[in-house]
């Protein structure tokens, strides 16, 4: 398009601009209102829940009063149920008849505002209502009638504001009616004008995406030009055959053999909880799945692929009959379950066995459910993607991964689109990022021009992924993306679009990529750093949900096979399955409504008390009636004189008692010595092995700040770097006085107060935070500035630790200012280090500085708490504890100190009862002992290297067992060259860095 500014000051348009004005203008007000060429109206009547969802069943028998068009329904959250009756024309053709639907949709997303189901007089589901799918097929002549579960959600993410909201909580939300009913008729659809519509918007996108001054852009523009020519404007039905005529020599040209090939995958990303409660995904899940049903009936090409083993049971549970639909659309292939994992969980935060059972979970109920073992990891929208995914998927039996998150990065971008993914232990995914950059595709022309545009291979490679539907807030694709992707099949300005199922697309985009190139490490989101912090009661549910479940198993298995207990098998996976749910990319990253964190901590709560008492069972069945003091160590290092993973006598620990001298306070035993000024901030923390000071000259550690955090966009999401210029040190305690063997410190500032207890026990200081916190907008972070010299600091992930740059020599490296870390991070040089533990603390920042005496040093920043507005503008208020400890150290000392933070030895009576297995190696660490999961009651331990060096270990069991053999995270058998010899009751292992490795013990017993 071309233009000038002529002497009037009014803009002259150039000749093509002039002529898509005009047929724009005629497809809006002219082709797309003549679609449905006639209208008859409904009855309608209506019973309004005033609760929580009921089933079908129930709502059918309630008392319905009649409602008008224009009626205001739906209080937040609630739920209306329209009975909607009337009667098809006898003339009518039953492809054409349809019931158009209008609750008062915005014109916004789909899925983040009021939808509704549509059940038969029978309580089977017709399909879903959505803003931009709002009709329902009628099926024969004659009277009809349906019903219309109308969910009242209200719209809380668009547009993107982010202002506080008192919707996202059921007790704050009000009554007010949010919507009013627009339309509810009987409708007769022009196929004809419709399918005109359809090839207008195709060629139309075209137009404004080919290049200027091209011929086929011109060519489409005249054949657009005379369509409108050639129809009457006051006869859209009888003259859009016309019209169609004249754009078919436009749509016939075929496109060069250099297209692209995009295959183009039916998909709705539904958020398992976000800005609603899972109680609300669950009925999205059926309303998006009823949707895809219907299509796969009417286009015999439409595959599907959705994820998470937890929607499918959801769907399950609450709509058997659709269920079996699903089910027979699985059979046929139409219908494709992906990912293998229970949700698309975040993989910052998860543990390793967390991370573990996903795909044990998930795969196990595709197995069951469908007899399918997708091959695929599915993770479109969670926030980076740790170093450790690439091993624990391959574990599982995956070969590919999916992702366009990295597309969002504010700085850099990966440099692939198809590539292989080396994680940490040198396992490699084939993975595509879907160079559309969305999972939200409707296969417009902007999509597909951007997929030409972005993808990296182009030239060596043709081959990309497309997912198209409506996602989020779920809905899935529609009739028109369908259309769409029809008429892109083979057109001139677009690449080439089939429709086809992820594995297929995956097998070709490998075989013509002989030599991939190699991403090598954690793919960091540079964006949303704040969900490493954010919704800390959220965080802290799940670290502690994660240690129960390490100890329920451990103590349950070890009791069936010594004591002949029986194993809690269903329990435990009840519980697993709640974690692994809450585990998802929009709840534990602390980005959800109050309502979905509300029903988290309860959830917690639960799993916490099913796991307590299967552990205190446990305990009990092993320790007998004796009252001896005991000492329960579930960790995999000895603590307090208990071996690992064993019951027995525990030694007093040696704990410093603190010293009063000249305004300071000293705290030290044999290796280490800290002194605390009135200030409350260590002044010294000397290392009395190495006589080495491990604070810079003149600089304080062990202080909190407070620091400004009010994101550009993304509240909850986001952390901006230059918030934190801002803020202040906590150096004016209210009181600072001895406390037993604590030097224990007063906060008092705005609302809040933050008391810390410093204690210096067996060669390491710990702070103990007990935080009542009522900020806003501001961030929270322990400071500890290190005395070394070093450029990089190592941070523990799942089954081992990532090493990342510390300085800001690129792009690359100034953008990943706030990291993730597990239960520790460790700085050092080659003979001298530092180690930092905590017990629920995720987010970290560790740069290289300059002391003020000019001397290099590290500052180590651990981020404890935010405050967010949105979209919980209560988050985070209330009581956290935290504790930290920080000891000279490697990472086997870091290692250890993590474990021991996260599995501290719980108190019992009884018999001592030693450890069923034990490790000649402290690299090699036992992370899960259990039964296995199909019921057989053979023992399987997992295990792994933790130093990131190679190891040689004998593993000795106290039990007897037939054989021993290496299986997949499915306890599949499988080859491995861990596993060096076996011989009675030991199993020798030479494990690789990082190596992850699971054993299965057959017919495990007591030894006789």
């Amino acid at each position: 398009m071309t233009q000038e500014q002529n002497p009037n000051g009014r803009v002259r348009l150039d000749a093509e601009t002039l002529a898509m004005q005009r047929v724009r203008r005629f497809t809006r007000f002219r082709i797309a209102p003549a679609v449905y060429r006639e209208a008859r109206p409904v009855d309608i009547t209506a019973w309004q829940v005033n609760g929580e969802p009921v089933p079908f069943a129930t709502a059918v028998e309630q008392e319905f009063a009649p409602v008008s068009l224009g009626t205001p329904w739906g209080r937040p959250w609630d739920t209306v149920w329209f009975d909607v009756r009337g009667e098809v024309p006898a003339e009518w053709p039953v492809d054409e008849t349809e019931l158009l639907v209008d609750l008062g949709f915005v014109d916004e997303q789909p899925g983040f505002q009021a939808e509704a189901t549509a059940y038969r007089p029978d309580g089977t589901i017709v399909k879903a209502i959505e803003p931009r799918n709002a009709w329902v097929p009628l099926a024969q002549p004659g009277p009809f009638r349906l019903l219309l579960e109308a969910a009242a959600n209200p719209t809380i993410q668009v547009p993107y504001e982010y202002e506080p909201t008192t919707l996202g909580d059921p007790a704050t939300a009000g009554d007010e009616a949010h919507y009013r009913v627009v339309r509810l008729e009987v409708a007769r659809r022009d196929v004809v004008v419709w399918e005109l519509l359809q090839d207008v918007l195709a060629l139309d996108g075209l137009v404004a995406t080919l290049p200027p001054d091209t011929a086929r852009r011109a060519d489409i523009v005249h054949a657009l030009e005379r369509m409108v020519d050639l129809m009457d404007p006051d006869d859209i039905s009888g003259t859009a055959q016309r019209g169609r005529d004249a754009l078919a020599p436009a749509l016939a040209m075929t496109a060069p053999g250099s297209a692209l090939r995009v295959t183009a995958v039916g998909h709705a990303h539904i958020d398992s909880a976000w800005l609603w409660p899972t109680r609300e995904t669950v009925r999205k899940v059926a309303r998006t799945f009823a949707n895809v049903v219907d299509l796969i009936e009417r286009d015999p090409d439409f595959v599907f692929a959705a994820s998470s083993a937890q929607q499918y049971l959801w769907l399950k549970e609450s709509q058997p009959e659709l269920f079996e639909r699903v089910r027979a659309a699985v059979a046929a292939g139409r219908f494709r379950p992906v990912g293998g994992m229970w949700v698309e969980s975040d993989t910052n935060m998860p543990s390793g066995e967390a991370l573990v059972r996903q795909f044990v979970q998930g795969k196990t109920f595709f197995r069951d459910e469908f007899g399918v073992d997708s091959e695929e990891v599915w993770l479109p929208d969670s926030f980076g993607y740790s170093a450790a995914l690439p091993q624990i998927a391959r574990a599982a039996g995956a070969r590919y991964f999916v992702t366009q998150k990295p597309s969002w990065n504010e700085t850099n971008r990966i440099p692939y689109s198809t590539f292989h993914w080396e994680g940490i232990d040198g396992s490699r995914l084939f993975t595509h990022l879907p160079p559309a950059e969305t999972y939200n595709s409707d296969l417009g022309a902007d999509d597909l021009a951007r997929t030409e545009r972005v993808f990296s291979e182009k030239g060596a490679a043709r081959e990309v992924l497309g997912l198209f539907g409506w996602g989020d807030g779920g809905g899935g694709p529609t009739r028109e993306m369908l259309a769409q992707a029809a008429r892109k099949r083979d057109l001139e300005g677009s690449p080439r679009v089939a429709l086809g199922d992820p594995h297929s697309f995956f097998v070709a985009a490998e075989a013509e990529l002989a030599a991939p190139p190699v991403w090598v490490g954690e793919m960091y989101l540079e964006l949303h750093r704040g969900t490493l912090v954010s919704q800390q009661k959220t965080k802290r549910g799940n670290r502690r949900s994660e240690a129960l479940l390490r100890q329920a198993e451990l103590w349950a298995a070890t009791a069936a096979v010594l004591r002949g207990v029986d194993y809690p098998a269903a329990r435990l996976q009840e519980a697993w399955r709640t974690v692994l749910l809450l585990q998802f990319h929009d709840i534990l990253p602390g980005t959800s409504i109050a309502w979905v964190h509300q029903e988290a901590e309860a959830s917690y709560a639960r799993v916490a008390a099913v796991l307590e008492d299967i552990i205190a069972t446990s305990l009990a069945a092993l320790a007998g009636e004796g009252e001896t003091p005991l000492s329960a160590n579930a960790g995999p290092y000895a603590q307090g004189g208990v071996a690992a993973m064993s019951i027995g006598p525990a030694l007093e620990p040696r704990v410093a008692v603190p010293a009063s001298r000249d305004d300071v306070f000293v705290l030290e035993d044999d290796a280490l010595r800290v002194v605390v000024d009135r200030r409350g901030a260590f002044v010294s923390v000397r290392d009395l092995v190495a006589d080495r000071e491990v604070l810079p000259d003149g600089m304080p550690g062990g202080v909190l700040h407070v620091l400004r955090d009010t994101p550009r966009e993304w509240d909850a999401w986001d952390i901006n770097e230059e918030d934190q210029r801002s803020g202040r040190a906590l150096l004016e305690p209210v009181s600072v006085r001895v406390d037993g063997d604590a030097v224990a410190i007063r906060h008092e500032f705005g609302a809040s107060s933050i008391e810390v207890r410093i204690r210096v026990r067996d060669g390491r200081v710990d702070l103990a935070f007990d935080i009542d916190w009522h900020e806003s907008q501001k961030l929270l972070k322990l400071l500890f500035p290190l005395d070394l010299r070093a450029d990089r600091a190592a941070s523990e992930i799942q089954f081992g630790h990532l090493h990342r740059a510390i300085h800001r020599n690129t792009s690359w490296d100034s953008a990943r200012f706030e990291t993730v870390a597990h239960r520790w991070v460790q700085v050092g040089e080659p003979s001298w280090g530092v180690a930092i533990a905590n017990d629920v603390v995720y987010g970290h920042d560790i740069r290289t500085l300059h002391a003020p005496s000019g001397q290099p040093m590290v500052m180590a920043r651990l981020s404890l708490l935010r405050a967010p507005k949105y979209p919980d503008p209560g988050a985070d208020q209330g009581h956290h504890t935290f504790t930290v400890s920080l000891r000279p150290g490697g990472i086997p000392e870091a290692v250890v100190d993590g474990y021991r933070q996260s599995l501290p030895p719980r108190v019992t009576r009884g018999t001592a009862v030693p450890s069923m297995i034990a490790v000649s190696h402290p690299a090699v660490v036992v992370e899960a002992v259990k039964l296995a999961e199909d019921g057989s009651g053979d023992l399987v331990v997992r295990l792994y290297e933790a130093h990131g060096d190679r190891a040689t270990a004998a593993l000795t069991t106290t039990i007897e067992w037939d054989a021993v053999e290496t299986t997949d995270l499915l306890e599949r058998p499988v080859s491995s060259t861990a596993v060096s010899s076996v011989s009675v009751r030991a199993v020798d292992l030479v494990l690789r860095p990082f190596e992850l490795v699971t054993l299965r013990f057959r017919s495990p017993r007591p030894v006789a």
